[in-house]
């Protein structure tokens, strides 16, 4: 039996609880099952050297864990003076996928920093922090043409992300810590609500998988984004 006495290719109960955070211009917590991770975003009137003089704008992500999200504390990176490879990895997954969430052109000159802190981790906190990322994206957005800041926010396309995984030779969907250490294939796919592909990062943990199992991870992820991005359009309004 899978946590929450669900299905293989159901979600763990999801929630999206919108402005969260009273300072940042978007925010919101985002809950898959036990997973909780806490998204802010923060807008600057400015762009990285690289950009500057282009008239385009940038999205960018950091990501980390709180010392007790998991069963035992970790030492926070700063005290250790450097992100682990497997933090950075993440946070730049975050900002890739945030940045085919929108037109950059048409966001001028400014940078979006998306803020995802975990503070309780069950699996699956990469997948959350996008779902999230968006939702506090979009209100980031609606803040600046509120206050005059903008008077047309830029071009959207809805997408979250979901963990997928054959556990047992099965297909499973939204991977908790206990399936997602024992999986034989895992596997996280980001994605539009609209069935188009943003990123898919597949691994054979235990055992190699063919071109048919792939085709079902696909298949079961598209369908569980499909769910999720309804979901932030319903918080979102």
């Amino acid at each position: 039996m899978r946590s929450f006495q669900r299905g293989a290719l159901d979600l763990r109960p999801v929630t999206l609880t919108p402005g969260v955070n009273r300072h940042a211009e978007g925010s919101t917590q985002v809950e898959f099952g036990h997973t909780r991770v806490i998204v802010t975003c923060s807008i600057e009137e400015r762009v990285p050297p690289h950009l500057m003089g282009k008239g385009t704008g940038w999205v960018t992500a950091e990501y980390g864990m709180l010392p007790r999200s998991t069963h035992t504390r970790t030492q926070r990176e700063a005290a250790k003076g450097k992100q682990t490879g497997r933090t950075m990895e993440i946070q730049r997954l975050i900002g890739r996928s945030m940045r085919a969430a929108i037109d950059l052109a048409a966001l001028g000159p400014r940078t979006l920093t998306l803020d995802c802190d975990v503070i309780q981790a069950d699996g699956g906190t990469r997948t959350a922090s996008i779902t999230g990322a968006y939702v506090a994206l979009v209100m980031a957005l609606r803040n600046l043409q509120s206050r005059g800041v903008m008077s047309k926010i830029p071009s959207l396309t809805p997408l979250a992300a979901v963990s997928v995984g054959v556990v047992n030779g099965e297909v499973r969907v939204d991977l908790d810590y206990e399936e997602d250490s024992s999986a034989d294939v895992d596997l996280n796919l980001v994605a539009t609500g609209d069935g188009r592909i943003v990123e898919v990062q597949g691994t054979a943990e235990h055992k190699l998988f063919d071109r048919k199992l792939l085709d079902g991870m696909l298949d079961g992820g598209l369908a569980a984004i499909q769910q999720l991005t309804a979901a932030q359009a319903k918080v979102l309004g």
